[in-house]
């Protein structure tokens, strides 16, 4: 390896895989990962949280970072190399009890307006399927959530459990059954910096094997709450 120590990049975009205490702690799936990887490959962690996913992306070939944690999207594979996927999450729509929208399939519709988090994973699918609606993207996704809840927008995507969350705290809006796509997680490495790809896709290999990645996802992530712990 050429360094003693792993540069991780840490998307707190998404808080169903990491987030951040109020002591700047980073906590979470992702973050106990980058850890397991670190001893495996016996170096030292180092963690750099990000504010969303976008601009882990953007720093990919800027010798920044070593490796990631983020969605697979064709959009981001001209700049990065993902393993085989460890999680799939659902994607879906947070609406207005008053819209008359009850699918996502009604969700294109002229005079629509879709919040989402800028370069965010979950709004790639709609940037290349809307036709008709239009997405006002916010810096962050929390950002985006944020600006519905205050009634900018006519709806906010995002991944299921986070809004479900969101729908739960607020009688005003409601959380849409089906989804308009799903995202894969996976571990990535710049592909102007690929040394650690082959050791990592080793690693998931091994731990989708042995259920060391099954056990991981059931301790951080409750399906029926949306929470980590």
């Amino acid at each position: 390896m050429p360094s003693s120590s792993l540069r991780f990049a840490i998307n707190l975009g998404n808080a169903l895989l990491a987030e951040q205490s109020a002591t700047g702690e980073l906590q979470g799936l992702t973050v106990d990962l980058a850890r397991r990887i670190a001893r495996s490959c016996q170096q030292t962690e180092r963690l750099k949280p990000y504010s969303a996913a976008k601009r882990i992306v953007e720093d990919a070939p800027n010798n920044q970072w070593d490796i990631a944690f983020l969605a697979v999207d064709p959009a981001r594979e001209n700049e990065l190399c993902f393993t085989t996927p460890y999680l799939t999450i659902d994607c879906t729509l947070l609406v207005r009890c008053c819209s008359e929208v009850s699918s996502v399939k009604e969700m294109d519709r002229e005079g629509v307006t879709i919040n989402v988090g800028k370069g965010s994973a979950y709004s790639l699918p709609l940037m290349r399927t809307l036709k008709h609606a239009r997405l006002n993207e916010y810096p962050t996704t929390q950002q985006a959530l944020s600006a519905f809840l205050a009634g900018e927008g006519d709806m906010v995507a995002n991944i299921r459990q986070l809004l479900e969350a969101a729908a739960l705290q607020n009688g005003a809006v409601r959380l849409l059954p089906d989804n308009y796509s799903q995202i894969q997680q996976a571990i990535c490495v710049p592909r102007t910096a690929p040394q650690y790809f082959e050791q990592v896709e080793a690693l998931v290999a091994q731990w989708q094997q042995d259920g060391t990645l099954a056990a991981l996802v059931a301790r951080f992530f409750d399906p029926q709450s949306g929470k980590i712990s």
